[in-house]
Parts: structure tokens; C-alpha cells; sequence
């Protein structure tokens, strides 16, 4: 049997977007999970889970840990954006038989490399104080950098369809160097399972010199392919079977039992 394949949402989103991608992997014969992080099934235009302010990247990880054990194999593990740092942190426990990473957030200790990263770290500073409670993002910062290849009703459609974020998460993830906990921390050496790294080359909020960084850290481990194209939101942009088409083919040749 081949292993199940466990997708993971990124920030503000939900299983939702994952759906094109679970159904390409359903009908090439895999088993497809998308769980949702928590507090994040809810009304996206609802008055969010006031717990929700509390959450840690480590307490989507734990959350997911449990989902993870609960199958019956190990699964190939794959994330979007803070999805994907959820997917590394996984597998550091050793819950991953492969993981896919798509526009990955950097981890802990990497500077942004650019003008867009830095300028979507001072939209949130405009925020006031965001991480003390749940928060949304503005259409205006979502549309220009991470939804720029979609066309415009598309843009509104998946916005509209956004909830709200737990403001300590998107703290840990862009101030990380004031967290003593090390939340979005990624032990690169207790990873041992083959690590694919997707990049939008047009995505202005995770660039892909980041997701080429992330895979360096890996070594000999890690896949690197820089999507032409593409930004952000690549499983959901024109074109995204194609995507999903290299992704199963990389899953298949990982899984591939040895001669």
C-alpha cells in the first residue's frame, strides 16, 4: 500500500485550499488527508475563537502529531507557507516518510531576502500590538503579494474565504528574533526522509530564494525546483495540475519500494 499523504493549510486559510491538490493525489491511487489547524474550521467571517490568540506554531505541531499517529502508515507530509513549517517540524519527530513543502515561511534564524518580505513584516508592525489576539489580514496586502497570480474575482473569492490567525503564530514567524521559545525552530539533521522544495518564482511574500535556502539546509536530502510562473498560492493558481502532476511523480519515485 502507498503511503497516506497528509496536506497541511498555511495562515489564515483552511483545508479548503487544499482540495485540487487531495483530489489529483486521490485519483493516482493515494489516500489524502487535510486536516485543519486548529480553531480554523470555523465561519472564516465569523468572530474568531478567542483561544485562538493563544496558539504556537508548536501547538499546531502537537495537534497535528496526534493526527499523524492516528494513521496507519507513516505519511509523506505536505505543507503551504506556515503549513510547511508545521510539515518540518513533524518530521523532526520522525512522523514524516517525505515531505513537500510549498512557498515554506523561513524558519527560525533566516533573515528575509528581500524588499516584499521586509515590507510584509512592516504591514504587520502597522498592526499595533497583533500578536495579543486573533488577526486578519487586509485584502490589500493579500492580493499584491500572495494572490498575484490569480486573476482578480479569483483574488476575492479566495479572500473572502480567509479567517483569522493567531497573532502569537504570525509573531513567532516574522519577529522570531524575539521568541525564546524557538517556536518555528527546524533541527535540519533529525530530518531523514526526502524533502521536496517548491518556489513560486513570481511569489512576493515567501521569494524563492528562501525555499532555495531551506533547501540547502538539507543537504543531499532535498529536492529544490523554482516553479515558473507562479506565486503564493500555487495549488490553486491556472496551471496548478501540472504541479500537483510533479509533486505525485516525485511521491512516487520516493515511495518506490527498492529492487
Amino acid at each position: 500500500m502507498p503511503p497516506p499523504i497528509v496536506l497541511i493549510h498555511g495562515a489564515f486559510a483552511g483545508p479548503w485550499c487544499m482540495a485540487d491538490f487531495a483530489g489529483h493525489f486521490r485519483d493516482r491511487g493515494w489516500t489524502c488527508h487535510t486536516p485543519a489547524l486548529r480553531y480554523h474550521d470555523a465561519d472564516p467571517k465569523a468572530e474568531p475563537d478567542p483561544r485562538l490568540a493563544e496558539m504556537s506554531i508548536e501547538d499546531y505541531t502537537d495537534d497535528l502529531a496526534d493526527y499523524v499517529a492516528g494513521l496507519d502508515d507513516k505519511p509523506i507530509i505536505g505543507g503551504h507557507a506556515v503549513g510547511a513549517l508545521v510539515a518540518q517540524k513533524l518530521a523532526v519527530r520522525g512522523l514524516a516518510s517525505g515531505l513537500a513543502l510549498i512557498n515554506s515561511n523561513a524558519p527560525w534564524g533566516m533573515l528575509p531576502f528581500t524588499d516584499d518580505q521586509r515590507a510584509v513584516a512592516k504591514g504587520l508592525m502597522r498592526a499595533g500590538a497583533f500578536w495579543e489576539g486573533p488577526m486578519r489580514v487586509e485584502f490589500d496586502l493579500m492580493a499584491p503579494f500572495a494572490l498575484n497570480k490569480l486573476e482578480p474575482d479569483q483574488q476575492h473569492a479566495v479572500f473572502d474565504r480567509l479567517g483569522a490567525e493567531s497573532g502569537n503564530v504570525m509573531f513567532e514567524m516574522f519577529f522570531w528574533m524575539f521568541d525564546d521559545r524557538k517556536a518555528i525552530a527546524v533541527d535540519y539533521d533529525k530530518v531523514t526522509c526526502p524533502v521536496l522544495v517548491l518556489s513560486g518564482a513570481e511569489d512576493k511574500a515567501v521569494p524563492a530564494v528562501t525555499g532555495r535556502e531551506i533547501a540547502k539546509r538539507y543537504g543531499a536530502k532535498a529536492t529544490f525546483r523554482e516553479v515558473p510562473g507562479h506565486a503564493h498560492f500555487m495549488f490553486m493558481e491556472p496551471g496548478w495540475q501540472e504541479i500537483a502532476a510533479d509533486c505525485a511523480d516525485w511521491i512516487a519515485g520516493i515511495s518506490r519500494p527498492e529492487s
